[in-house]
């Protein structure tokens, strides 16, 4: 079942493109018609393209990998960070900060000096400093969290980039792009698709468009979570099964052990009744013989 219908996207303007003059003529195959100076786009299509990139992402999470949400538009950030912090994902909604992907390790020089200016300030050593380094440690913590502080639990590379406007973040998807990492993007008329792997048709530009769009996306990497959660559930409990079994093994041996030890006394108890009847057999034959020889003399 598809997770949005023509209708939601119509209701939230997917379908508006960007003026004929600036469209992108690798587009074409996405739009449906023109109308008044303005490309139209094929929601029927739009559709289609969701569910693919909304399967793709589940798998991308089912697998507890992560995936890096980049809007810097000022429509798109506020929905963007609410549904990014609602998966528990990563987010760049300021500058993109160059070289964030291919230049990784630095970044992360970066958010580790943030974590350093939090131990300071938990453990006293920053209220031993003079005011004028105070402010200075304060005002570089606050420039800090503003451009990194929504990607503190990025500790590698994510494994899937979802990009809102590929014209605007064109350098987060040609480090992408660089590094093998897959692309997912809502894109345009007048945006080009050649390097995205799961393109969006849609209109990027609408904050209702980009919702509805994201609330699909998001519902799928939720799902993809849960079913991780109740497969390592699963594991576990089997896991701890196995270790019952182990276990119980060798009581079921000790008590096999013992139930042998029990049982050969009483064997041996039994045998001497057994031979008892033995020895007297010979002695009813020797009182026999007397009586024949007896009965021969007569």
């Amino acid at each position: 079942m598809a997770r949005t219908n023509f209708d939601q996207l119509l209701e939230a303007g997917c379908h508006f493109g960007h003026l004929k003059r600036k469209w992108n003529p690798a587009m074409a195959p996405y739009i449906f018609m023109e109308r008044n100076g303005i490309h139209i786009i094929d929601l029927n299509k739009t559709v289609v393209k969701i569910d693919e990139a909304a399967d793709a992402l589940k798998q991308i999470a089912k697998s507890g990998k992560k995936i890096l949400f980049v809007a810097t538009k000022k429509q798109a950030k506020d929905i963007v960070a609410e549904k990014a912090t609602s998966i528990s994902m990563p987010y760049v909604i300021e500058r993109w900060p160059g070289g964030m992907l291919t230049n990784f390790p630095t970044i992360r020089k970066a958010v580790k000096k943030m974590a350093t200016i939090d131990k300071m300030i938990n453990d006293g050593t920053f209220s031993n400093l003079s005011k004028r380094e105070m402010l200075q440690i304060t005002r570089q913590r606050a420039k800090l969290e503003k451009n990194l502080g929504s990607i503190a639990d990025l500790t590698r590379l994510p494994s899937a980039l979802f990009v809102i406007d590929v014209m605007k973040e064109h350098i987060a998807v040609s480090e992408a792009v660089r590094l093998g990492i897959p692309v997912f993007a809502i894109v345009d008329t007048n945006s080009d698709p050649k390097n995205i792997d799961f393109m969006i048709p849609a209109n990027d530009d609408a904050k209702d468009s980009i919702e509805v769009i994201l609330n699909a996306c998001c519902e799928a990497i939720n799902e993809g979570l849960a079913e991780r959660k109740a497969e390592r559930a699963d594991e576990k409990a089997a896991k701890e099964q196995s270790e019952e079994a182990e276990d119980a093994k060798p009581r079921r041996q000790r008590r096999q052990r013992k139930d042998e030890q029990a049982e050969a006394p009483a064997e041996e108890a039994e045998a001497p009744v057994a031979e008892a009847p033995a020895e007297e057999a010979p002695a009813a034959e020797e009182a026999e013989a007397p009586a024949e020889e007896a009965k021969s003399e007569e």
